[in-house]
């Protein structure tokens, strides 16, 4: 691994190697409650004794990349590693049941770890994704010895993102389906980019009941699980939900996301919880999605950093701001006190006739319908993905589709900075009862490309939503947080319709239970022209859509949406001065 880890190490920009004389105890035996075994390995420098450990429990395995990421490069650095399998995965005892084991068989890992003549009384742990997820199931009950946490791209409740404003995330679910039933399998990563093309015929499948079948060639209990789990107060999420411990928890804690991650509102969830409760969470948010190699290399920085700060007591490396955040669009890093920068201020914009967008209040006018056809849905074009691609791209043929429709304002004769929280507060008219709305914001550059900035989709069930005196349904879509300026000369564009297939399942327009049978309705969903409201600054982006006089859907087999245009944007700007990060893009 020393090739490779040199090789790594530069790429990342990490301090220089101690040491590359490494040792690695492979299979160690870590004993569970239950009778079950978990198999571990432990990463040290040759003839250290009792280094501060680092604690990584990993679904993925604990060698090859794993082990060169997670193990050889923070040993190199002045720590000892202990990677751990979980349970049933990768030589580990026991069925492999996503989320449900992790804090039972967590805190049977750290009392293991207490144990042992080489542990020197205080650990951290470090991970993304599912391995940060397993760090928030411990936080709370691992005692003082727990001195420090690198978390990424994850969150402490899983129920958000798998149904993503009430529809299942199906690209999502299913990819990680696939990558679970393939990565122990002779040639797994091999067999895995090969299956992309299945992959991707099966998301057009119902019911959704069968795709994993297909997609993995046998069913996958925890997919099932998933699909016939579908409320957030459901006992099978309460069980797995440790969003109420994040407040207690003791350890200090570094975070890192991206602006096209799945897990980032959620994320953003968890740093407001600890914020609240008094805790100093480091946060930085850059322009990666899931997956981005630049996310990697930020995140190992900021662990080495952090634990070199808290369990070495060397806080030189640390930036003196909490807050690094990458300002898409200006193309630069800023630090601020928290998340969101405070002093924002407001402004707002209106849908307009003729699909525009702008500050002056819209006179009265027609309202925009269009049909939404589930034999046809609406497709996702980028926007946050677990795999695939997820960074954004031009729009212009989705929005050339008659179930897309977009409001663009004249171009900007000042640059215009949203910064913080992204919300869409719009009334419409469907004429079915069970529907989606997806919102989209994107930056329209001179040549007429359009870049998508954020967007977000919220399924519509009867009685779950309310319905204004006129007959017009209140959806509220809290886009994902984003930070981006729209450069003079640019237009902003807010995109609406009623999917994104097949980052969210189709909406069939039946009214069966969620996830969706087989059934298909066409929905022609109108909103008499809203009164969208779009806020945002350092802030805000709030969109709010005030219901005309405009007649209902017509029913037509399908779903009409017809959008009124008494709709406003509320931009806000910083205030106080803004102050680039004096470091490059990671």
């Amino acid at each position: 691994m020393t090739v490779l880890s040199r090789l790594v190490g530069r790429l990342a920009q990490l301090p220089a190697a101690e040491t590359y004389d490494v040792i690695v105890e492979r299979d160690l035996k870590v004993p569970m409650p239950d009778g079950v075994v978990l198999l571990a390995d432990r990463y040290v420098p040759r003839g250290a004794e009792r280094l501060p450990t680092i604690l990584v429990r990993s679904c993925y395995g604990r060698r090859g990349y794993i082990g060169l990421l997670n193990g050889y490069l923070f040993a190199e650095r002045g720590f000892q590693v202990v990677i751990q399998s979980t349970r049933g995965t990768f030589g580990s005892d026991g069925h492999f049941e996503p989320f449900s084991e992790e804090h039972d068989d967590g805190l049977a890992t750290v009392a293991w770890l207490k144990q042992q003549p080489w542990f020197n009384g205080s650990f951290a742990t470090n991970g993304a994704s599912y391995l940060g997820f397993v760090q928030w199931a411990i936080a709370r009950d691992a005692g003082p010895e727990l001195k420090a946490m690198a978390v990424q791209v994850t969150v402490s409740d899983f129920y958000g993102e798998t149904y993503t404003g009430g529809s299942f995330a199906l690209d999502t679910t299913l990819s990680w389906s696939h990558l679970m039933s393939m990565q122990e399998q002779p040639l797994g990563m091999v067999r895995q980019m090969l299956g992309g093309r299945k992959l991707r015929s099966t998301f057009a499948h119902l019911p959704l009941r069968d795709v994993d079948k297909i997609a993995n060639g046998e069913h996958a209990a925890f997919f099932q699980t998933w699909l016939e789990h579908t409320e957030p107060d459901d006992a099978y999420w309460k069980a797995i939900d440790f969003s109420e411990t994040v407040k207690d928890v003791t350890a200090e804690i570094n975070m890192v996301g991206g602006w096209y991650d799945i897990f980032l509102p959620w994320m953003l969830n968890d740093y407001h919880a600890l914020r609240t409760a008094g805790k100093r969470p480091y946060l930085t948010i850059g322009p990666w999605a899931h997956s981005t190699p630049e996310l990697i290399y930020a995140s190992l920085r900021e662990a080495l950093a952090w634990f070199r700060a808290y369990l070495l007591g060397d806080k030189s490396q640390l930036r003196q701001t909490p807050v690094r955040i990458f300002v898409t669009g200006a193309n630069e890093w800023r630090e601020f006190a928290d998340w969101p920068p405070p002093g924002t201020r407001h402004q707002r914009f209106y849908l307009q006739a003729g699909k525009g967008l702008a500050q002056d209040m819209p006179s009265a006018s027609e309202p925009d319908h269009y049909r939404y056809d589930p034999s046809n849905p609406t497709p996702s074009i980028s926007g946050p993905l677990l795999m695939g691609k997820a960074l954004p791209t031009d729009n212009r043929q989705l929005e050339s589709r008659p179930d897309v429709l977009t409001y663009t304002t004249a171009p900007l004769e000042q640059d215009l900075e949203v910064i913080g929280p992204v919300q869409l507060e719009l009334f419409a008219r469907s004429s079915l009862d069970h529907t989606d709305f997806f919102a989209r914001l994107c930056d329209v550059d001179a040549t007429g490309k359009s870049l998508n900035v954020c967007d977000a989709l919220v399924r519509v069930v009867p009685g779950e939503q309310e319905v204004t005196a006129d007959g017009c349904l209140r959806v509220i879509i809290d886009l994902w947080p984003t930070a981006h300026r729209f450069p003079r000369g640019h237009r902003v564009r807010l995109q609406v319709s009623s999917g994104a297939h097949p980052r969210y399942a189709r909406n069939t327009g039946s009214g069966e239970p969620r996830p969706p049978g087989a059934s298909l309705h066409f929905n022609m969903p109108r909103s008499p022209h809203p009164n969208v409201c779009l806020a945002w600054g350092w802030g805000w982006w709030m969109g709010h859509a005030k219901c005309s006089d405009a007649p209902g859907g017509r029913q037509v087999r399908g779903q009409i949406t017809k959008l009124h245009h008494l709709a406003h944007l509320q931009p806000g700007h910083q205030s106080s001065p803004q102050v680039p990060s004096p470091a490059s893009q990671a």
